[in-house]
């Protein structure tokens, strides 16, 4: 398949390998900054972080963010956040930008969602009015929302489904990824940067359909390929099992995104079977609830427990307000119903996930990645 010059910046290499699993570093060099890999992405739904400031953002070492096409296309609209230059200058952040194609969120929140193959039609969640998202139509938001990478427009199947329903729609998924491809590449850029396009590896949990959209989506050649489609409500055993027969097939040379994923375990056990890239809300909505991941375990900060704990948050973190400010003093923000809390708890989440991935990093570059999963992940996977 022929390659447009949007691709003409956008590359992926590989710089380490492990002996013992998949695991592999890398560096993706976007547009926008080079993206070191392992890498979590942060997920800003409307363009942000809830409760936390880009600059801090930043200051956690996060180089890739993801932003919501549902989300953004409902308000405030592509036209808007084109006319201001594209998404980094209408949101301040200049460092690489993903969008999801918006089709998770069309499936989950929208009603009276009716799938065709000439896309989906759904009303908004703000105001019900009626919508229709054609394959071309998604990838004409991204490009101009500006993204640094957009997603080709895929149809999310649940865990359990039919295995004739699994079909149907993968089948559709790669129809659709054929008209967002030739809209991609035939469409003129709004914007002066280049932008990938991402095909999405569908088939549910039946592995002969798995297998087939692997080998179907790698026909377009991607610095980048997804695994969509899991971490929706199989087991562990399973999603390991599809994303390892899916990393077998994708090409060693392009990066290996695992959408939705997950818990630091997920992460860590996703990593050892070659995935690149993750994205989730775990962070920063359990931080809204009170629950922290540290060195030492997974806390709720609002247990009775903490409250005459003047021991820092983690004392292993390297974010600074994990070490100044105590659990107790945390637990009494929640209890309180202080902004504070949320905010703290989910910076400290969010520094967390950076650090396990910088970790993942550098074990992976020393050679002994496995034996280090091996000891961290019973610590970090425990409460106290």
């Amino acid at each position: 398949m022929t390659v447009s010059a949007n691709f003409a910046r956008m590359k992926f290499e590989i710089l380490h390998s492990d002996i013992q699993t998949k695991a592999r570093t890398g560096r993706l060099y976007t547009a926008h900054g080079i993206v070191d890999t392992p890498v979590f992405m942060p997920v800003g739904t409307r363009g942000s972080i809830k409760h936390v400031p880009h600059e801090w953002i930043e200051s956690l070492d996060y180089a890739i963010i993801l932003a919501n096409t549902y989300h953004l296309y409902l308000r405030p609209g592509p036209e808007r956040i084109r006319e201001a230059g594209g998404i980094h200058r209408f949101i301040g952040w200049q460092r690489a930008v993903l969008t999801d194609s918006g089709g998770f969120q069309i499936y989950s929140l929208g009603t009276e969602t009716r799938i065709r193959d000439d896309g989906v039609y759904f009303r908004s969640v703000i105001d019900g009015s009626t919508h229709h998202f054609t394959p071309q139509r998604a990838i004409d938001v991204q490009m101009q929302i500006g993204a640094d990478i957009i997603m080709a427009f895929d149809e999310c199947i649940g865990y359990p489904a039919p295995s004739e329903y699994v079909q149907e729609a993968t089948e559709r998924t790669h129809r659709w990824l054929d008209q967002c491809w030739e809209y991609f590449h035939q469409t003129t850029p709004y914007h002066p940067y280049p932008q990938a396009l991402v095909p999405i590896v569908q088939g549910g949990m039946e592995p002969d359909l798995r297998r087939a959209s692997a080998e179907y989506v790698i026909q377009y050649a991607s610095p980048i390929y997804a695994i969509g489609g899991l971490s929706v409500g199989e087991s562990a055993s399973l999603m390991y099992a599809m994303t390892d027969l899916c990393t077998d097939i994708l090409p060693p040379t392009s990066a290996r995104y695992l959408m939705g994923v997950g818990t630091p375990a997920n992460i860590l056990e996703a990593i050892a079977r070659g995935i690149d890239m993750f994205d989730c809300v775990l962070p920063t909505r359990n931080a809204r609830h009170g629950l922290l991941y540290t060195w030492q375990g997974m806390l709720q900060i609002k247990n009775s427990k903490w409250e005459r704990d003047d021991r820092p948050i983690d004392s292993e973190s390297p974010v600074p307000t994990s070490r100044r400010y105590s659990r107790a003093y945390l637990r009494h923000l929640f209890k309180s119903g202080e902004p504070l809390g949320p905010m703290l708890a989910s910076i400290h989440n969010l520094g967390f996930f950076s650090e396990l991935l910088r970790r993942a990093r550098e074990h992976i570059a020393l050679g002994d990645f496995y034996e280090w999963k091996a000891q961290v992940l019973p610590l970090i996977s425990k409460k106290i």
